[in-house]
């Protein structure tokens, strides 16, 4: 199993994943998927939600099109034919469409029906087979209520299993909750992800790895783990490199919201100020 680490828009990543003996890939979190920042002349609108208390930001880029996608399988000379997808948000989910058009016969997957270009609603726990690779569909609820985590092992092969997260689990932090309780997302976090062998890779949705850092310091100031992943990620950071992916026993050490215990605190930690540093009003995508 090949993973590609594709960075999009400003912080966020999608990626190609390949069996390497049937040359089938599979795409997760196809955003407007081009390595840039938005073009100038991208037009961004909001729309309130009142069912969930939540704003819905949409990007509008001109001549935007999954040609930096097309380009990466065509170099690697494998056949596209599934998006994974783990929830609806704009920057996570918008390249759908367009690469659907391009792609007759392509497989949308994910477990809400707010993604675009959607074919069939996921279920928690559902396995999916790709040649070799087995992708288990794990429902994280937190972020959003339909955010769902692939978890992908391959047979006879001792690579590590690994796990796209997307806005659930990020290195060292988790995505804003947006739509669900703190219990919710406690589950999600401690015990369907954090149950996971700890030699699964992490990939997640952003780099948001250096805010986390700095976040979890607070929490734990004498946690060592903690100190040296910020060095680290600081140094990747001046050499414009990705941090993706850590594993999860490294998350044990040093992520405080996969570290907390249940606690009359819980609900005081797991805002979407606590978890990503922004303010409860942040767009949706985050």
């Amino acid at each position: 199993m090949k993973v590609k680490v594709i960075p999009v828009l400003e912080d966020n990543y999608m990626y190609l994943v390949i069996e390497e003996h049937t040359r089938e890939a599979v795409a997760v979190d196809v955003a407007v998927p081009k390595r840039a920042r938005p073009l100038p002349g991208a037009l961004c609108t909001r729309a309130w939600r009142p069912n969930t208390g939540s704003y819905l930001d949409h990007l509008h880029l001109p001549n935007s099109h999954p040609f930096q996608l097309l380009e990466i399988v065509g170099r690697e000379g494998v056949s596209l034919t599934t998006v994974l997808t783990t929830h609806h948000h704009w920057d996570h989910a918008r390249g759908n469409t367009e690469l659907a058009r391009l792609l007759p016969g392509l497989v949308v997957l994910g477990a809400d029906e707010r993604i675009c270009a959607l074919t069939r609603r996921l279920a928690h726990g559902e396995e999916l087979r790709f040649g070799a690779i087995h992708v288990r569909c794990l429902l994280t609820p937190g972020h959003t209520l339909g955010h769902m985590s692939y978890f992908l092992w391959e047979d006879e092969c001792l690579d590590p299993p690994a796990v796209f997260s997307g806005d659930a689990l990020s290195v060292a932090g988790c995505g804003s909750r947006l739509e669900t309780t703190a219990q919710q997302m406690y589950h999600s976090l401690v015990e369907t992800l954090g149950t996971l062998p700890p030699e699964t890779k992490v990939f997640c949705g952003h780099e948001h790895t250096l805010g986390n850092l700095e976040f979890a310091q607070k929490v734990e100031p004498w946690n060592n783990h903690v100190k040296a992943k910020l060095s680290w990620a600081k140094k990747r950071d001046e050499d414009d490199v990705p941090t993706v992916p850590s594993t999860l026993g490294e998350e044990l050490l040093y992520n405080p919201f996969l570290r907390v215990a249940p606690s009359r605190e819980l609900n005081h930690f797991w805002t979407p100020t606590h978890t990503t540093g922004k303010t409860e009003n942040q767009p949706e995508g985050s």
